[in-house]
């Protein structure tokens, strides 16, 4: 059966556009259609949460990059639920699958369709401002509120179901998912979960005390993050960023809400190895 594959680009990291072209000559000479798309701009330039205009018969996007590829990959494509995977040209690249030296026999499998179908729980932020606005962004990876402007400690309510749950005084707070485990969540000393897994987690950013630890919470709670008075009751300003994209400060008496996106991420697991057997195998590599 022929099949529509959509070869999302990163140009920077394929420059010549050597591995683009090998897949798409790959699955034209397999009697498959092929359609390439370039990431244009990095996305910490745009800041954009617009959908590009995605072919609507589209039965799999292959996205050459590393983490941070696929990441714009899913923000552009997220309503169209096309299912993804990632072609390694990065550094250490948790979301991607497929290395370039076992490149055909990947292409072969998905062209048969011998893979599994997964979904990824994502992240609704929605912050209400003091002036006013209301911002909403979405992030497979993770949201975080951090000190902005020079070097100090911020202070940070944190309610869970609407219930207090602790104040925090330290450099930040990430909450993730599962997927974004293995980001900034693993340098801030967070717990690595399962991709598929049904959780939220809580990991504050070098924090103040001796006993603050990550907190592993249910898929369908609701965080709410409160920026009270800074220190000797000063007003405070941090940043909020959506998978390091979407980004805007906040002043103290805002907030911002976190919960379970109704979206998700769909994507192609080829690979018969465990989660931590991967994990491994990327961290010892």
């Amino acid at each position: 059966m022929k099949k529509h594959f959509l070869i999302y680009t990163n140009r920077h990291k394929d420059p010549e556009l050597v591995m683009t072209g090998q897949i798409r000559n790959y699955l034209e000479e397999k009697g498959q259609r092929a359609t390439v798309r370039f990431m244009e701009k990095d996305w910490r330039e745009t800041q954009s949460q617009e959908e590009v205009t995605i072919p609507g018969d589209v039965d799999c996007m292959l996205v050459l990059g590393g983490d941070g590829t696929v990441l714009q990959a899913v923000r552009e494509t997220i309503r169209s639920r096309i299912p993804l995977i990632g072609v390694d040209l990065g550094t250490l690249g948790f979301m991607t699958q497929i290395e370039p030296d076992g490149l055909n026999e990947a292409l072969d499998r998905l062209i048969r369709g011998d893979y599994k179908q997964e979904s990824r729980m994502m992240l609704k932020g929605e912050a209400v401002l003091q002036d006013g606005r209301v911002i909403e962004g979405l992030a497979l990876n993770d949201i975080v509120i951090t000190r902005s402007g020079p070097l100090r400690i911020i202070k940070l309510k944190i309610y869970v179901n609407g219930s207090f749950l602790n104040e925090y005084q330290a450099d930040g707070m990430i909450v993730t998912t599962p997927t974004g485990s293995t980001g900034y969540n693993l340098s801030a000393g967070g717990p690595l979960a399962e991709p598929s897994a049904q959780i939220m987690m809580l990991t504050p950013i070098c924090a103040h005390s001796l006993n603050q630890r990550s907190i592993v919470l249910s898929a369908e709670d609701v965080v709410e993050v409160e920026i009270p008075l800074g220190k000797e009751g000063k007003p405070q300003t941090v940043e909020a960023c959506l998978d390091g994209a979407m980004t805007f400060s906040m002043t103290t008496g805002d907030r911002i809400r976190v919960s379970r996106s109704e979206e998700s991420a769909e994507f192609i697991q080829l690979s018969q190895e465990s989660f931590l057997e991967n994990l491994h195998k990327k961290m010892n590599g």
